[in-house]
């Protein structure tokens, strides 16, 4: 087992990683039908959550279901991240997670998110605003370093152990990398390997296959792994990575039939959380992502985009069945959806 706090997960396992405009409730709730073993929220402005703005009090939206759950939080003041954990704590989630990592450049120029890398001294002190406001298990989402000059993510992982979290996500580039390059996970492996480190440490960057996954796990032997784009359209590579792992085999794309179960799942979710109106809207970026890989899917495609009522797209939705009976698209690895910040996240 592998245990953050209170939070008891079982051995290496498959966390889904805080993706902003990707990470809502409807998309957990598929993710965690697949087999991922701890959500986290998209990531939350702390400056919003003492604002009572309305867009961040709404991503303190968990359920049950979701269990267990963090909430991620951002900021680059220690008495609004203080205040911000004891608000997050209201609602219980089962851990609160910091994110240090985000590089996108709205986030960095207010001194947040990966902008905190250019001063651990404050990354350190804001990490201790939380851990010191609530009793839930704090973890920490971050990055390599700044630069290439200034990887200094070992002396990271130490002092904010010393200060309390009880877990390390590590995304294997820098914030000057941004989303480009193959991520190294060489020093996320010296985290793990270093002695006095003694919490989980999970390893995050480019996990897109259940062999990459069982692959990196005995190289770098980090205590998990955080997976986020691969998981976009394609939930189920959760529980294919945990079938390789456990039997050696490599499982089957899922059919079409399998494909569509989810999408509906993902629909309803999408308007149980919504509203039926603004679900199907919102929907609508995700059916890229989930038939990539069929051919002449354009013109399915863009019926489905224009679709206004439930009852309509699930017979299209039945059509497709039909017309691909029997057809297996391989997976691929889809393009950031959203707007900018989508794999703020990683």
């Amino acid at each position: 087992m592998v245990q953050i706090g209170t939070v008891q997960l079982p051995d290496f396992p498959l966390l889904l990683a805080p993706m902003e405009d990707v990470s809502d409730p409807p998309f957990r709730a598929v993710c965690k039908t697949h087999g991922a073993d701890l959500m986290f929220t998209e990531f939350i402005s702390s400056e919003g959550l003492i604002r009572n703005a309305i867009k961040s009090r709404q991503k303190l939206d968990i359920y049950e279901s979701e269990r267990p759950i963090g909430i991620q939080i951002f900021g680059g003041d220690e008495e609004a991240m203080a205040l911000s954990g004891k608000i997050v704590s209201t609602v219980n989630p089962d851990i609160v997670d910091i994110n240090f990592g985000c590089p996108v450049k709205k986030v960095v120029t207010k001194g947040a998110g990966a902008g905190v890398l250019k001063d651990i001294d404050l990354m350190v002190r804001l990490t201790k605003a939380v851990v010191n406001s609530t009793d839930k298990p704090v973890t920490v989402k971050t990055r390599l370093g700044w630069d290439d000059a200034t990887k200094n993510i070992e002396e990271v992982a130490e002092r904010l152990q010393d200060v309390g979290i009880k877990a390390l996500s590590i995304h294997g580039r820098t914030r000057c990398q941004m989303y480009k390059g193959e991520a190294d996970w060489t020093l996320i492996a010296s985290v793990k390997n270093n002695p006095r480190i003694q919490i989980p440490i999970f390893g995050n960057g480019d996990i897109d296959s259940p062999q990459k996954a069982k692959e990196y796990k005995n190289r770098y032997g980090v205590d998990g792994v955080m997976i986020g784009r691969a998981a976009i359209g394609y939930p189920f590579i959760f529980n294919e990575i945990k079938h390789y792992l456990t039997t050696g085999e490599v499982p089957s794309p899922p059919s079409v039939q399998q494909r569509v179960a989810t999408i509906l799942q993902h629909l309803h979710e999408s308007i149980r959380w919504k509203g039926e109106v603004v679900g199907i809207l919102e929907m609508r970026r995700h059916y890229t992502n989930y038939l990539k890989g069929f051919p002449h899917i354009k013109e399915f495609r863009n019926q489905l985009v224009n679709l206004r009522e439930v009852a309509a797209i699930e017979a299209l939705l039945q059509e497709l069945i039909v017309r691909y009976d029997g057809f297996v698209a391989e997976r691929g690895i889809p393009p950031f959806v959203g707007n900018a910040t989508s794999e703020c996240a990683w």
